[in-house]
């Protein structure tokens, strides 16, 4: 088995070629995002131009929800595996080997005679303890840094209750949420920090604070062990206590993103989201008291907004006690109850996947431009970090690297580069 991590080493498709040249694989597996899906599709066509006969298989969420789609789009693609696929793709691997019919393969679409077979889903993994760790020997793993500090990425638990709109981690996970248990977690993170080297940690979660006993129990584990990490999380405004923040300090936590995506209590609930402002001011008034720091996330452009809702968003940003503020654009991606609703009621502006960004408006709104909603979006971003607060704090706290990308971030931005 060999993973070419084309981003992290900067390969082009010629490298990608010399490196599938020289390892000659029977069974090429490629992942995607729906931005990324074009470059997926060139993989793709570069794996089968150097062995024609080699199985390419695509999974992710993209592909996932729309599977029959890419086949068709996409005639180098030979099988789609839907979900989670840890057990689909051993489970393929064994079929293809041996030259079984892939009829009785759960959670895959495949071609078969000229036709397009969608198979019955896998259900979804109980037991995640189950699923091995992941193979970190096979990647760059000296790559994956920022700021020239390596960093290493966990995802502790799958599944979502909540359902929102703009979501697709409920339906492409399950509603019903499902956690590793904490001394799993610590191992794979002591396996990270022992043999690896590695301090800093990302926790991938869409909600790490969903099951707080859990949560607790995770901090008390690298507690107890004195494991030297800093790492980030995820958590909804109404899952973080003042007990469970403290004791995230604790462990190491250094910064929690929340989810706020609107300063308009008319648009929380029109999307389903469950939490009002106050929730959110109370969150993010719990998170900096633990001595933690706090990402705020908001998307602009759901289909109720208006050019003042967006500005309540701004200004709600500007008024929380936030470290940094993330601003997205509505991007209704396939698998989410608003492209559904998009697609139905003709409101995509295109179907050309490389613009789903979170930059680029690709969905009309009876409120506001695709203009307008750009123009805001730069507004938020300026209105936000180049308020002269946010530049002291980052000088005193001497941040003058971040200070120096930040800024030539947005101005780039702005000048559309």
């Amino acid at each position: 088995v060999k993973i070419i991590d084309s981003a992290a080493l900067n390969y082009t498709l010629e490298d990608l070629r010399r490196e599938l040249k020289s390892f000659n694989p029977d069974i090429v597996g490629i992942t995607s995002v729906t931005s990324s899906i074009y470059q997926a599709y060139a993989v793709a066509k570069v794996a089968k131009e150097v062995r024609e006969d080699c199985t390419v298989v695509m999974g992710g969420p993209h592909v996932t929800f729309l599977p029959k789609e890419t086949l068709e789009e996409c005639r180098y693609v030979d099988v789609i595996v839907k979900g989670e696929g840890e057990e689909t793709v051993q489970e393929l691997a064994k079929a293809i080997e041996k030259n079984a019919p892939l009829d009785e393969v759960r959670g895959i679409t495949f071609r078969k005679n000229g036709q397009i077979i969608d198979n019955e889903p896998r259900p979804f993994i109980k037991d995640i303890d189950s699923i091995p760790f992941p193979s970190r020997d096979l990647l760059p793993i000296d790559l994956y840094q920022f700021n020239g500090v390596k960093y290493a990425t966990i995802i502790t638990s799958r599944g979502c209750p909540f359902g929102c709109s703009f979501c697709s981690s409920s339906r492409l996970f399950g509603c019903r949420w499902r956690g590793r248990s904490p001394r799993n977690v610590l191992e794979e993170i002591r396996i990270i920090h022992d043999d690896y080297k590695i301090r800093d940690i990302e926790l991938m979660d869409d909600t790490f604070t969903l099951n707080r006993k859990r949560a607790e129990e995770i901090c008390d584990e690298i507690i107890k062990e004195g494991l030297d990490i800093a790492w980030s999380a995820s958590s909804r405004v109404d899952t973080i206590t003042r007990r469970l923040a403290e004791k995230m300090k604790r462990a190491g936590c250094w910064v929690l993103y929340l989810g706020i995506e609107s300063g308009s209590q008319k648009i929380l609930d029109s999307i389903g989201k469950r939490i009002t402002l106050e929730q959110a001011k109370k969150a993010v008034k719990t998170v900096k008291e633990a001595g933690m720091q706090v990402l705020g996330s908001f998307i602009l452009g759901f289909p109720e907004d208006t050019i003042q809702t967006i500005k309540q968003t701004i200004n709600f940003a500007k008024k929380l006690n936030l470290d940094y503020a993330q601003f997205s654009i509505l991007t209704p991606y396939p698998g989410t109850p608003i492209f559904d609703f998009a697609l139905k009621n003709g409101l995509l502006l295109t179907k050309d996947w490389s613009k789903y960004t979170v930059i680029d408006p690709v969905m009309k709104l009876k409120n506001l431009t695709a203009r307008q909603l750009k123009s805001l979006l730069q507004k938020a971003y300026l209105s936000f970090y180049l308020r002269p607060k946010v530049i002291w704090r980052w000088i005193k706290d001497r941040q003058f690297i971040f200070v120096k990308d930040a800024i030539k971030t947005v101005v780039n931005y702005v000048r559309g580069r």
